[in-house]
């Protein structure tokens, strides 16, 4: 289970019904729709350092041990506890309102939110 690298926004399904279905709202829609978003991931064993870097400057950074709670923050900018698991080998969050899960697929980085039903898609080809 090897996440460690630079992965670039490469395409995604569902993103504007799931965004409506948590409430994000308009303004931050249209922000992260196609959004270019390069997801860096430092991995040593269980501890990570998962920081996305949205175009314009703007990067939220999540750092967490499997197993332990800790400090998270949504791509919509909402702060919360949550303890990351790992299940099938996919890294797992429970988010306020959606699960969160990511797997390297095919060497890609692939992640699924799901809310009440709605399942958002996005995938990140390997850049470095």
């Amino acid at each position: 289970m090897a996440f460690a690298g630079k992965y670039e926004f490469e395409g995604d399904e569902n993103y504007d019904e799931f965004v409506k279905k948590i409430g994000l709202p308009s303004d931050k829609i249209e922000l992260g729709r196609n959004c270019k978003i390069v997801t860096e991931v430092v991995q040593n064993g269980n501890d990570f350092k998962w920081t996305q870097h949205f175009p314009g400057g703007r990067t939220t950074t999540n750092t967490f041990t499997v197993g332990k709670e800790a400090d998270m923050e949504t791509f919509g900018g909402k702060k919360f506890k949550a303890t990351v698991k790992i299940e099938d080998g996919k890294l797992v969050a429970e988010f306020p309102n959606y699960r969160h899960t990511a797997e390297i697929s095919g060497g890609k980085l692939v992640e699924i939110s799901t809310s009440s039903g709605v399942v958002y898609k996005r995938t990140s080809k390997k850049i470095a």
